[in-house]
């Protein structure tokens, strides 16, 4: 994502002449015919608010509601940041402070711990999702909002911060002194070899050192004998463009097209090639993608697939094609404004059209996917002359659908994936021989790394869910009896042993990976279609 060197004229009038109206009231409309006339319009309607409506509205709240309207009108990316939204995308940028490497919530009340990042401070001392801050050191934390909690848990690299725990099951609260330390979320969770010698990479977002750890992913499963590769980008929203542009040029030799982008601004228009060797263009591939796979991923997908480099397998990708670029406009606000479109080497557009509420276009995900009609202009051909399609997303040479891990459950049991019950049925349970602080509760049960979810844990689950007051779908639940075992051993593997281990199991019952693990004779003929691409290219 590229920072502008400029501020647009239209945005910082509109911020200049709303903060003129905030200051003046009714005596800035003498000057309002130095202005165009829909600037006049909103300086007006705001002086007319601030000084009739029937009680005090703070300036700043209707301003940036005004330019949060203003970007309603152009696409479902661009957005307002307000001066606190934007120093907190700072700080994550820079990485300026500190933690404990965990996700909290204000929950009825009580900050709750709904994430715990692996080998961070708080999972060495044990934290757990589901887990309580009650208190830091003698403070109560009872009533306060999550950014509260966030300022006091956050500081210098090193130092200490005491907390005391509510776990369920345990009568006492649970003292810790957690250190402050850099926290660094992995883009690649899990990575192993499958079937003998097929290495798989789950690849979840594109960070700023996604391609470092891709790097050291595929050294590892190349000593490991790794002579086929699956390349997980299922449910990746994307993220920054250099690391989609490293990424693909993992697999992509020197000079290949991987994306350009165009705009009307300066220097929107970019073409991006594969600049260094890769020493991995003999390894097939199959690279999968679904519904929730987006912008960065489709950079990915689609170059790999416009090069005939690797089969793409699953789902069509969401289809976000626009480029932000974020300006910081006034008073420490800032704004994300698309600039640009990219599109893949083939010329595919993979923005999919939107409606004027967005409306569809943000339900995407949660609707069953149509075949699309193609136009004569979406027509579009790989290296090879395969036919693939612009304007509504990356399209899968083998569909397979799997939107939620790669199962395609009944609308029942989707909304028991969406309500997070299968995440906190796993909080019953922990490792067995684990001795941390408060892990074997008197309400927990152990399991063992090669647990199986039996029919009374499956009755268990059941009783559980029914005790959330969730109406019972009995035919539902015999449909989706594959796709509920699977999610209760994943989310207590992923709770109790880790994603690695959680990953490598789901894998053996994932319907769409199983799928895509017998496609390999397709990805070979792929392989040696663009060997033959690149040897015509070399003997001219």
């Amino acid at each position: 994502m590229r920072t502008s060197r400029f501020v647009t004229v239209a945005a910082l009038a509109v911020v200049l002449s709303a903060g003129l109206g905030g200051l003046l009231g009714k005596s800035a409309l003498a000057t309002q015919d130095r202005v165009p006339a829909h600037y006049r319009a909103f300086t007006a309607a705001l002086a007319a608010i601030e000084a009739e409506y029937a009680e005090p509205v703070e300036s700043d709240r209707l301003v940036y509601g005004g330019i949060n309207g203003m970007l309603q009108t152009l696409d479902p990316h661009s957005s307002f940041m307000d001066p606190k939204t934007y120093a907190q995308m700072r700080e994550r940028q820079e990485q300026r402070y500190y933690g404990l490497g965990i996700t909290i919530q204000s929950l009825d009340r009580n900050i709750t711990v709904v994430r715990v990042f692996e080998g961070s401070p708080a999972h060495q001392k044990g934290l757990r999702r589901g887990d309580v801050i009650a208190k830091t050191a003698d403070q109560d934390l009872t009533g306060w909002t999550t950014d509260q909690a966030v300022s006091k848990l956050r500081g210098p690299k090193g130092t200490f911060v005491n907390i005391s725990i509510r776990r369920p099951g345990i009568a006492d609260l649970l003292p810790m002194d957690v250190m402050r330390d850099q926290v660094t979320i992995p883009s690649i969770p899990a990575h192993f070899i499958t079937r003998g010698d097929v290495g798989l990479i789950r690849l979840e977002d594109f960070a700023e050192h996604t391609d470092d750890e891709l790097g050291e992913a595929l050294d590892d499963l190349k000593r490991q004998g790794m002579k086929k590769l699956v390349l997980d980008l299922r449910g990746n929203p994307g993220g920054q463009l250099d690391q989609a542009i490293r990424v693909s040029n993992r697999f992509l030799p020197r000079g290949d097209l991987i994306v350009y982008t165009r705009g009307r601004v300066d220097n929107s228009d970019e073409d991006y090639h594969a600049t260094r060797q890769s020493d991995f263009l003999d390894v097939p591939m199959v690279v999968m993608v679904n519904r929730n796979s987006a912008s960065a991923s489709e950079i990915v997908s689609g170059a790999l697939q416009d090069h005939d480099r690797a089969l793409v397998v699953g789902e069509t990708t969401f289809g976000k094609a626009l480029v932000q670029s974020v300006y910081r406009v006034s008073a420490g606000a800032g704004l994300a404004l698309t600039t640009a479109r990219y599109y893949t080497p083939s010329g595919r557009l993979i923005q999919r059209p939107w409606d004027g509420a967005f409306d569809e276009y943000l339900t995407y995900t949660m609707r069953d996917q149509a075949q699309r009609q193609h136009s004569a202009e979406d027509l579009k051909l790989t290296d090879g002359g395969r036919k693939v399609y612009s304007g509504g997303g990356v399209e899968p040479d083998e569909r397979f659908d799997g939107p939620v891990e790669g199962f395609n459950p009944t609308r029942f049991g989707r909304s028991l994936f969406g309500r997070q019950l299968f995440a906190g049925y796993a909080e019953k349970f922990y490792a067995d021989g684990d001795t941390r602080p408060g892990a074997a509760a008197a309400e927990r049960r152990a399991v063992a790394k090669d647990f199986a979810v039996d029919d009374a844990m499956l009755t268990d689950f059941k009783k559980y869910v029914e005790g959330k007051r969730v109406k019972m779908d009995e035919a539902a639940w015999t449909q989706d009896t594959p796709f509920i075992r699977a999610m209760v051993r994943f989310e207590i593997d992923s709770a109790v042993f880790g994603m690695g281990v959680a990953r490598r199991r789901l894998l053996e019952v994932d319907p769409q990976a199983q799928h895509a693990l017998g496609l390999f004779p397709k990805a070979e003929q792929l392989l040696t279609l663009q060997k033959s691409k690149t040897t015509r290219a070399g003997g001219r």
